[in-house]
């Protein structure tokens, strides 16, 4: 269970993307003289994303490596900032953007899954691992997800903090209200 003065902190949600958005694999091929690569992104993820976003909280994709399809799916989800460090030395690019953001370490969730988020996990103020995570990155996690990075664990992280912070209902009318649709068991309350 998740403190809600923790999850009412939080103003930031930081994201590693393989392994946590995806389900650590790439796909590698040619397209004609063209190299291509392409990654399995997770579709409720992508509305825990629009929905951490809704609630006002930046989220912020941090990778080890770059990839189109990553920068991709985070404009897709209009994604407050990507940063891809081909060095994975993401210590340096976080303290980076908390400084430019003008955050702390204790307003910030990250979730990760291997040993180069290790760094931001000793330092958030709500570190989380996804359940494929290492045995070190979830020793240095506070929460654990139920599900792999890839499967809808970032789902999962944003329902447990928006329901922590007692913002997920509120977000669930505004999403439906916004569509126009209304949901089944809603039209039997009424």
């Amino acid at each position: 269970m998740l403190d809600a003065a923790v999850a009412r902190r939080l103003k930031l949600v930081g994201l590693d993307v393989d392994g946590v958005l995806t389900d650590n694999g790439i796909y590698l091929g040619m397209v004609g003289d063209h190299p291509v690569e392409f990654k399995r992104f997770h579709i409720q993820d992508g509305l825990g994303v629009r929905m951490l976003r809704t609630a006002g909280l930046l989220v912020v994709w941090l990778s080890g490596r770059e990839s189109a399809a990553t920068a991709l799916r985070a404009r897709e989800l209009e994604v407050d900032e990507v940063i891809q460090d081909p060095t994975a030395r993401k210590l340096p690019a976080f303290e980076a953007l908390l400084e430019r953001r003008g955050l702390t370490w204790e307003d910030c969730a990250f979730v990760g899954d291997d040993l180069a988020d290790l760094p931001l996990l000793d330092r958030v103020g709500l570190p989380i691992s996804v359940a494929n995570g290492v045995a070190e990155v979830k020793a240095a996690a506070r929460l654990v997800t139920t599900v792999p990075g890839g499967e809808g664990a970032v789902r999962e992280v944003a329902e447990l903090i928006l329901k922590a912070r007692g913002e997920w209902q509120g977000l669930l009318t505004k999403y439906f209200l916004e569509r126009g649709d209304v949901p089944h068991g809603a039209r039997r309350s009424r």
